[in-house]
């Protein structure tokens, strides 16, 4: 295998918005951001707004997200639609 082609996998905390679940992996990402972790190291951090802690799939439990009015937006918007 050729050296130098492979991307360098760093530990990077990732935190889920919606649950507030952290967890360290590693990763090719990046970010600015850092977090003390509970070794005591600090971390950069990815914030994503949903995980397994937090994706129905996972968790088993549906859950209704609406962000902005888009359900609303929607419904009002294809109201006479299919009838």
């Amino acid at each position: 295998m050729k050296t130098e082609t492979h991307p360098d996998y760093l530990p990077i905390v990732f935190r889920d918005l919606a649950s507030g679940a952290t967890f360290l992996t590693r990763s090719t990402v990046t970010s600015q951001k850092t977090i003390e972790w509970e070794d005591g190291n600090t971390y950069p951090v990815i914030d994503v707004e949903i995980s397994s802690e937090s994706h129905p799939f996972y968790t088993g439990k549906q859950r209704i997200m609406d962000s902005a009015g888009r359900v609303e937006k929607f419904n009002s918007r294809y109201k006479g639609f299919g009838k």
